[in-house]
């Protein structure tokens, strides 16, 4: 007999309290992310540098936000990371191919993001101090 989503212990109701819960859950998972893994305070301390340093660096408002954007897509893409692995790790300790692929992809995932905040990076700053 399986459970609608309706009868899951772990679903809120509606309305402000459903609101109320998510943000808790999310404040849950950022504070997990800064305790537990190494990554995300490297990133996030990155973060805190570069989104000031994009208010300076961008003469527009447009260019503010594509310098900062990248910058908080590298911190999703390495929360989303951390809970496959949180997740993967949780499954099975055992070396595992499905396992280790899961963790392979979203390892990816955070280079792609990375490899892309560099590159827009690099775009302003040579266009603005070379060009």
């Amino acid at each position: 007999m399986s459970l609608s989503p309706q009868s899951s212990p772990y679903k809120s109701r509606s309305g402000l309290a459903r609101l109320v819960n998510a943000l808790r859950y999310s404040l849950q998972g950022l504070r997990a992310a800064v305790r537990h893994e190494a990554a995300f305070r490297q990133e996030l301390a990155l973060a805190v540098v570069l989104i000031p340093a994009a208010f300076w660096l961008g003469r527009t408002a447009a260019e503010v936000f594509m310098l900062i954007t990248p910058v908080v897509m590298v911190l999703v893409a390495e929360l989303l990371n951390s809970a496959i692995e949180a997740l993967a790790d949780a499954l099975s300790v055992e070396t595992h191919p499905l396992l280790g692929r899961a963790k392979d992809l979203g390892s990816a995932a955070v280079m792609l993001t990375v490899l892309f905040t560099l590159a827009v990076w690099a775009a302003v700053v040579i266009g603005r101090f070379v060009w």
